[in-house]
């Protein structure tokens, strides 16, 4: 893989005067941002990369959710912006987006109506991390996932709980469900037979049939986004709503950290999309995270957990899960069990969508 880095401006997420007098960080932020100015002298350039699910809008226009991201993330970086910062703004347009049925407003619902969202976030400078599951009305986890790193000392909090957290710091209650995804949910509830069920490897009939009218791959969307700076700090999210017509409550990978996003400013960051299920089975972003730690490059790290989720089926996995990866050199990979993935980049040489490497053609007969 190509070497890409990065850039970033020096300013961390707020640490309040209770996070210092609790968890007695002062003398570690400090020996941070000294290390931090004395790695900003490494000829690098910022470098985000994320997920890249393709958005097909009504009029048949096809984009990438992903280069959106990634460019916003990039450009805030080239102007001195913290990479969370730039990542969170970065998944931002896309949760806004209506057009979008993986993650936000318009995300898929669950199997009642009702549209739950998850996501975290992870910090390399200071090693903090929030998240926050099963959150429904409120359209950005992802800044409420940052609320809960910057604001308390927790790390995860789901549903009812994480509602009223977020309505505290000024969120605004509204309804997630947009007409185009309530009529796919209502083409799943009339095609659903007591043969649709959660307890099987293999797609329900009536979800698979629902999705046929978006691009097939949407019932598990979720994007992730990782960035590192010129300085050489990374940070990562993980935001979605979730396996599509999920039993309320289901919560995946997304918003569990060490699963679907993990972040060591002095090794690499990693994040996750696909079957979530099977990627906490493995704990997939640590596990990449460490694979690098040992010396593996980023797709040798994404391969290797690839691996032990296809060993958990004998060799005949039928979801697909994507890996995406970033080490402390701003080398980068995105890895997939199956062909046919993509990942949006954003770097110097501008922004693009990547094919994924893979294990397997497709999935077994």
């Amino acid at each position: 893989m190509q070497a890409i880095s990065s850039q970033g401006g020096e300013r961390m997420p707020r640490l309040t005067r209770r996070h210092f007098v609790l968890s007695g960080m002062t003398a570690l932020v400090s020996t941070r941002m000294r290390s931090t100015r004395a790695q900003s002298r490494v000829p690098n350039r910022p470098l985000a990369i994320a997920s890249a699910n393709r958005v097909t809008l009504p009029d048949g226009t096809v984009y990438y959710n992903g280069i959106r991201a990634t460019a916003r993330a990039f450009e805030l970086m080239r102007a001195g912006s913290d990479p969370l910062d730039a990542v969170i703004a970065g998944v931002t347009i896309v949760e806004d987006d209506p057009n979008d049925m993986s993650v936000g407003y318009g995300g898929l619902p669950n199997e009642e109506g009702e549209v739950e969202l998850d996501a975290s976030v992870m910090h390399g400078p200071t090693g903090r991390c929030g998240a926050v599951a099963a959150l429904r009305y409120i359209k950005n986890p992802s800044q409420v996932a940052r609320l809960v790193m910057e604001e308390t000392d927790h790390i995860l909090l789901v549903g009812e709980g994480a509602l009223r957290f977020a309505l505290s710091f000024g969120f605004q209650k509204q309804d997630l469900l947009t007409e185009r995804a309530r009529q796919v949910w209502l083409q799943w509830r009339r095609e659903r037979s007591e043969r649709d069920h959660w307890m099987q490897q293999k797609l329900p009939g009536a979800l698979r049939s629902a999705l046929q009218t978006l691009d097939g791959t949407h019932f598990t969307g979720t994007i992730n986004c990782l960035a590192i700076t010129e300085a050489g700090d990374l940070a990562g999210v993980t935001t979605t709503s979730g396996l599509a017509f999920k039993v309320p409550g289901r919560v995946g990978d997304s918003p569990i950290i060490g699963c679907g996003l993990y972040v060591d400013n002095d090794v690499g960051a990693a994040g996750s999309t696909g079957w979530g299920e099977d990627n906490i089975r493995v704990v997939g972003a640590h596990t990449v995270v460490e694979n690098m730690r040992r010396g593996m490059s980023p797709l040798e790290a994404c391969l290797d957990a690839l691996r032990r989720i296809v060993k958990l089926y004998g060799g005949r996995p039928a979801h697909q899960v994507n890996f995406y990866a970033l080490n402390k050199n701003g080398e980068y990979a995105g890895a997939a069990i199956f062909k046919g993935a993509q990942f949006a980049v954003t770097d110097a040489r501008g922004s693009r969508v990547e094919d994924s490497a893979y294990l397997l053609e497709r999935p077994p007969q």
